[in-house]
Order: structure tokens, then C-alpha cells, then sequence
């Protein structure tokens, strides 16, 4: 027993069209099972961040923010990074009115 395929244009573009969707579900499918893989972080790598949001008065900067939020015996230059590191922020700069993610003091 042998298997027919024609060999005409129309089927030679729908075998090709056929393959072409495979190969598309295929690739959606693997997408679906290594993608969410690709974000995920092993439980020990990142500890959990506990902060509160601040908003920023009049005059504040983030040395005053930081001072107020470290405990005793702490470096402020710490908390200082650890600000700008929950707010993405490259320097200090800081406006009235702009609310920050800061760190649970105590």
C-alpha cells in the first residue's frame, strides 16, 4: 500500500501552510512552558523586601529620609543605596510631593 500525495500548486501550498502552523503552535507552546522559566528566581536568591511609601516634604533630601529610617549602630549610607535601589533610582534627587518606597525602620 503506498500514500498519494498530489503534486499539484494548491497542495504543495497547503502541505507548506499546514507546516507552517505547526511550526507556529509549536514555538507558542515551548513559549508557554520556558517563558515564565526565564523570570523566575530560585527561592534563596532574592530575600523579600518589606518597605512603606514616604512622601516627600518640603526640603527633604535623602540623606535626612535615610537618617530617620536607620536603627542605631546602622550605616545611613546603607539605607541610603537601599532607597534607591526599591525606587530605581540613579542619584538623589528628590521633589516635594514625589512618594518613595522606603525600608521598615525597626
Amino acid at each position: 500500500m503506498s500514500i498519494y500525495a498530489p503534486q499539484n500548486p494548491v497542495a504543495r501550498a497547503r502541505r507548506a501552510r499546514t507546516g507552517r502552523v505547526l511550526a507556529l503552535v509549536l514555538a507558542v507552546l515551548g513559549a508557554a512552558v520556558v517563558g515564565p522559566q526565564a523570570f523566575a528566581t530560585e527561592a534563596g536568591d532574592v530575600a523579600p523586601v518589606v518597605a512603606d511609601t514616604y512622601t516627600v516634604g518640603s526640603g527633604e533630601t535623602l540623606w535626612g529620609i535615610a537618617v530617620s529610617r536607620t536603627e542605631p549602630g546602622e550605616d545611613v549610607r546603607d539605607t541610603v543605596v537601599e532607597i534607591q535601589q526599591l525606587n530605581a533610582m540613579s542619584g538623589g534627587d528628590l521633589r516635594a510631593g514625589d512618594q518613595i518606597y522606603v525600608p521598615v525602620a525597626g
